[in-house]
């Protein structure tokens, strides 16, 4: 089952932790052959904590789990990618990755120092899972004049919402220009997300039938 995997001279090798669900890299941490072996037999990721020479469980302590569903390995076989389902936060400073601070950012370069403002920089791929998380939390918190709340809370209005969007992003594609089909195509994008966070279904559920139907 490991065969392939290059262990360096301390008997390690390092794993990037990425979310399986919306591609976010979460940490990057260490494995030795034995951790490796618990998490593929657990299902559980394992690392291996160099400060205390031990393997451990992530979440043990915290509750903050990471539950594997993918275990990959590079072209030199000298790193490992796990695509995992986390349960909170990945950084033991609270935040949801470790690589919260950008490199000449404001935030200090201390160990642990809290995020700054506005930072770190958002990528586009993160879009929509911020996205999605942003509109769970409208519906648990539910501010005052929230526009996705009101959404929320009139179903009928969301599916006109959605259908007034698309006819606005096939009239863009046929007339306007190419900045108007991004504007256009991201207010359906929003307006489809209120849809699927309105009825309790994830947005990786759909991008799975998109991977069943690659073939």
């Amino acid at each position: 089952m490991l065969e392939g995997i290059r262990f360096d001279e301390a008997g390690l090798v390092p794993c990037v932790t990425q979310d399986h669900a919306s591609g976010e890299v979460l940490t990057l941490a260490y494995m030795s052959e034995e951790s490796l072996r618990l998490t593929v037999e657990t299902g559980d990721v394992h690392y291996f904590s160099r400060s205390r020479n031990e393997i451990w469980r992530k979440g043990e302590a915290s509750g903050n789990t990471q539950r594997v569903l993918r275990l990959r390995y590079d072209c030199d076989g000298d790193a490992i990618l796990a695509l995992v389902e986390a349960a909170g936060p990945a950084c033991h400073s609270g935040e949801r990755s470790c690589f919260y601070r950008d490199l000449g950012g404001a935030a200090s370069t201390a160990p642990d120092a809290p995020r700054a403002e506005d930072e770190p920089a958002p990528a586009a791929h993160e879009a929509l899972a911020a996205l999605e998380r942003t509109l769970r939390s409208r519906a648990a918190e539910r501010p005052p004049g929230s526009y996705t709340v009101e959404l929320l809370d009139d179903p009928a209005r969301i599916g006109e919402k959605v259908a007034e969007e698309a006819e606005e992003v096939v009239r863009a594609g046929r007339e306007e220009s190419d900045e108007r089909v991004a504007s256009e195509a991201a207010d359906l994008l929003y307006h489809l997300s209120v849809l699927l966070v309105s009825r309790g279904v994830p947005l990786s559920d759909a991008l799975e039938v998109l991977n069943a139907r690659r073939d």
